[in-house]
């Protein structure tokens, strides 16, 4: 009985220990999407001013725009597997049994966590290639490669999120397509 209790109690740590990251990621995601956005609609709202008033546009609104887009983009990909958002095919899915979904959907979530991964590291291979290069943005003068550090960083925090709800899928009895949802829970959408 003891050990039992030892196991349980080491189990609700770990437990712990991995809602405390998801909560941290989560206050990431949602401060550098909003802030992403807020700064974009600033940029796009002082470009048109601009436009209007001095008969001149902002010579590197652009360019900040797409910076602002990888950004909002990047760190919208985790909060999106966070709250279970992104597009799922559940024909065949749907009409299985509980156990053979909930198997499925943790072989579904634990692929695609690796696959964030991967994309990670070949992110962080294709920055390196663009700082070998030496490539500039011609109006803000900085580095090419800044603008994309948020590709890497985007996968790999949908992976960390993908990761999470595989140990939780293998930790509950319920099915969950992220850490906050459960499958019944999903709602249901009309086309």
């Amino acid at each position: 009985m003891i050990q039992t209790d030892k196991h349980s109690s080491s189990r609700s740590v770990i437990a712990r220990m991995l809602d405390a990251v998801d909560a941290k990621i989560a206050t990431l995601e949602e401060f550098i999407m909003a802030t992403g956005i807020i700064l974009m609609a600033i940029n796009t709202i002082v470009n048109v001013i601009s436009r209007y008033i001095f008969n001149h546009s902002i010579i590197f609104a652009e360019e900040l725009n797409s910076t602002f887009i990888l950004l909002v983009t990047f760190a919208g990909m985790g909060y999106a597997a966070r709250h279970g958002r992104h597009i799922r095919m559940s024909a065949i899915y749907d009409h299985m049994p509980d156990k053979a979904r909930k198997i499925l959907m943790t072989v579904i979530v634990a692929v695609t966590a690796l696959f964030m991964f991967l994309l990670a590291y070949y992110a962080v291979q294709y920055i390196y290639h663009v700082y070998s290069k030496g490539r500039i943005m011609p109006a803000l003068g900085i580095p090419v490669y800044i603008t994309y550090l948020w590709v890497p960083v985007g996968f790999f925090i949908t992976g960390i999120q993908y990761a999470l709800t595989t140990l939780k899928n293998i930790r509950e009895k319920d099915i969950y397509l992220s850490t906050e949802l459960k499958e019944h829970s999903a709602p249901e959408i009309e086309v």
